[in-house]
């Protein structure tokens, strides 16, 4: 034993000190390096005036050797077929309500067209007057036969009346003079009795058709061809009060036998008259005659209808 160890005990310390240098050793072979230690500098930093506002984060790139995704095609969006609707049929308009049938109807008849028979001056082809006219008469048919003229005697004594055939005498609506020229040929009507109903028109009472009184004829209106166009009617107290004229177109008149007498007619009922413009002397004639019925509608309207709602239906159902 040396220095208080035994041989077995130095070599035990022995082998540990060496299998202690071996396991340093080893592990200063093939363990990690550590990195040398540097000094780290300390910069000072300046306070900030302001913050600092965050960047946006940057984007991250894709590695280079990564592999691309194959790109998957987009299936076709496939839209369901719309079903239009069938056109809507068309449903005709109803007709517009018919327009109220007028009353009457009015023809002017201008002062240079036709003249006032009653106290027209009737003169000789010299010029030279002779009468004055007082009255016409027809026939049934409504045609002009005579016309009576007031001969004038000397100062009004021997004034007679006289009927003179109607073609007798010629018409000048325009004349400023005496407005009827009585040829000098001219004779006197025969004073015999005639079979031709005829009546009176000056004074006559116009009827309707049931008796009812339409107004009282006070003169006749006469063109230059010598036929009558209107007559003047008063119908004062036949419908109001207030004395009115009016003028109807000798076309509206009809002349009927009774009692064997001619009877003039006029279907113008008491509407009618109110709706007529009042005659004037100083203003364009407006005859008046009523107005016609209206015509009945069309029997084939409804059936026109028909056949476009089934026209349009057809193409509907397409």
């Amino acid at each position: 034993m040396t220095g208080g160890f035994s041989r077995p005990a130095w070599r035990v310390l022995i082998l540990a000190v060496f299998a202690l240098f071996a396991l340093s050793g080893c592990s200063l072979l093939w363990g990690p390096q550590q990195a040398p230690i540097v000094d780290a500098t300390v910069m000072p930093v300046e306070p900030a005036s302001a913050p600092v506002a965050a960047s946006a984060p940057e984007p991250v790139e894709t590695e280079a050797n990564e592999p691309e995704q194959p790109h998957k095609p987009k299936k076709p969006v496939v839209k369901p077929h719309k079903v239009e609707p069938p056109p809507p049929v068309a449903t005709p308009a109803p007709p517009p309500p018919p327009a109220p049938a007028p009353l009457i109807v009015l023809r002017t008849i201008e002062r240079n067209e036709a003249r006032t028979l009653l106290d027209s001056e009737v003169q000789k082809p010299d010029g030279k007057v002779v009468g004055r006219a007082v009255d016409m008469i027809a026939d049934a048919l409504g045609k002009p036969r005579e016309m009576v003229v007031n001969l004038q005697g000397f100062l009004g004594v021997g004034d007679r009346k006289v009927n003179f055939p109607w073609g007798a005498f010629r018409f000048t609506p325009t004349a400023k003079a005496a407005p009827i020229t009585l040829n000098a040929a001219a004779v006197p009507a025969s004073a015999a009795k005639t079979t031709v109903v005829q009546v009176p028109l000056i004074d006559a009472t116009v009827e309707r058709s049931n008796g009812a009184k339409v107004g009282r004829v006070i003169d006749v209106l006469i063109d230059g061809n010598a036929q009558p166009q209107a007559v003047v009617l008063d119908v004062n107290g036949m419908v109001s009060t207030e004395r009115r004229t009016i003028a109807a177109n000798w076309s509206a008149l009809r002349f009927v036998t009774r009692d064997k007498e001619l009877h003039p007619q006029l279907e113008l009922s008491d509407a009618q008259i109110n709706a007529t413009p009042p005659y004037a002397s100083d203003k364009p004639i407006r005859a008046v005659s009523p107005a016609p019925p209206p015509a009945p509608a069309a029997a084939s309207a409804p059936a026109a209808a028909s056949t476009a709602i089934a026209v349009s239906n057809a193409r509907a159902a397409r």
